[in-house]
């Protein structure tokens, strides 16, 4: 007879609280409108692989060379993530380690300067990542840090003043990403900046990802050293991230004129084993299933629906009379901005949230409120698209979000109707991973 130590529970019968707790996220997210960009619906494949059996299992190293017995199915898993990963976007060489977009980002910065080189890129007040240089991250204390941003009064970048600044200032990177810039980059002229200067150019894909998929957003690959990005946004995958990269380094003999390494192994030694210890093998597994996925003729189209489904809200939203950041959007995203208006963005994503709109307060570009306030309010149209929704969606939206807008001092006669509607539409669509139709 063969011995069980323990009979297989259930969460529902093993922890009664958490498996509450989960299905009233459950309910919560079926019934409101996940409108922050950076959040999405995982595919159902991906949440089978995140919570399978490779969860268990030690895997320091890399395929071909671990500090850990039993790994031949662990290196075919890794290998083929790997290989997805470089056919996906056209790159040279890949790693899929990283825990999530942020440890990505520090590798990227290890691997082409230690602390105390200059760095060029957005922080968060201009619409960048807190690792492109924020004074309270890692990239804006152990690194000297460079800003750039878009034109306060614009809202675009202006690539001649950036160019301007990388030649007076010479960094080692330059960065270019953002988690709140809703046009697109232009990396062929980041990288004619980037050649001149003798700088490495880096590019966080972390929000775009799929839409260069897609074909709707210039392709960073060909013109970056290093790509960074996450694999939870619009790739619906789990929550990790990968770095791309060349294979060979432009500039070795001029910045590591010892080192015997390639750029593609001091990426690797980057991640592991100055990082990072164990790779999460099962989410590895469930990137790789997201990779595949975004292969697909039909996840090409979602991407181009993204985009149409945010340019339509945007639309609705600036003939309302609402000032948008740049003045639209070519991207996921739009940040509305309050600077004119009586209250703040920090007021406004709290009343959308009573109504059933999930979205964020965020800065706009030479906003005169503070972080915890702002001025803005930011929201866009990923887990919207993935649920099925269109551009008649995207009217009825803007007219809900025109309401809350309009009657702020008056939420309470208002809010419950309209999260009531949101919920009546929401249940007409499939929520990947919660509900199929």
């Amino acid at each position: 007879m063969r011995h069980c130590p323990e009979r297989p529970m259930h969460l529902r019968q093993a922890d009664p609280e958490i498996y509450a707790l989960i299905q009233k996220q459950t309910r919560l997210e079926s019934s409101t409108l996940k409108m922050i960009p950076s959040e999405n619906f995982a595919q159902f494949a991906v949440l089978e692989a995140t919570g399978s059996i490779l969860t268990n299992k030690y895997a320091e190293g890399y395929p071909g060379g671990r500090y850990y017995e039993g790994n031949e199915v662990i290196d075919e898993i890794e290998s083929l993530a790997v290989a997805r990963a470089k056919a996906l976007f056209g790159a040279e060489h890949a790693n899929v380690q990283p825990y999530s977009g942020s440890p990505a980002n520090q590798a990227a910065y290890r691997a082409l300067g230690g602390p105390g080189c200059k760095i060029m890129g957005m922080p968060v007040p201009q619409g960048g990542h807190l690792t492109h240089g924020w004074g309270v991250n890692f990239s804006g204390t152990d690194y000297v840090q460079v800003p750039y941003g878009p034109n306060p009064h614009t809202g675009v970048l202006d690539y001649d003043q950036i160019r301007d600044t990388a030649r007076r200032e010479r960094p080692r990177m330059i960065w270019v990403g953002g988690t709140s810039y809703p046009r697109v980059f232009h990396y062929d002229r980041f990288a004619e900046i980037a050649r001149e200067v003798d700088a490495y150019l880096v590019a966080d894909i972390a929000h775009i990802n799929g839409l260069i998929i897609a074909g709707v957003h210039p392709d960073p690959v060909p013109h970056c050293d290093v790509v960074t990005s996450t694999s939870h946004k619009m790739l619906r995958g789990p929550r990790a991230g990968f770095l791309l990269s060349r294979i060979e380094d432009r500039y070795q003999h001029k910045y590591f004129p010892q080192s015997k390494l390639n750029l593609a192994k001091r990426v690797d030694r980057a991640v592991f084993p100055m990082l990072q210890g164990g790779p999460h093998i099962h989410v590895i597994a469930a990137m790789a299933v997201a990779f595949k996925e975004a292969t697909t003729s039909q996840f090409r189209e979602y991407g181009r629906q993204i985009v149409a489904n945010c340019r339509r809200l945007a639309d609705g939203l600036m003939a309302r009379g609402y000032r948008l950041a740049s003045g639209g959007t070519d991207n996921h995203l739009l940040i509305m901005d309050f600077r004119d208006a009586p209250y703040t963005g920090k007021q406004v994503a709290k009343a959308l949230a009573s109504a059933g709109i999930i979205c964020n307060f965020n800065m706009v570009p030479g906003d005169p409120r503070k972080p915890l306030v702002t001025s803005g309010v930011r929201m866009g149209t990923p887990a919207l698209t993935s649920m099925g929704m269109k551009e008649p969606e995207m009217d009825l939206i803007a007219g809900w979000i025109d309401q809350v807008c309009r009657h702020m001092d008056r939420l309470d006669e208002i809010a419950g109707r309209i999260r009531a509607e949101i919920a009546e539409l929401c249940s007409r669509f499939s929520i990947p991973g919660i509900t199929e139709k």
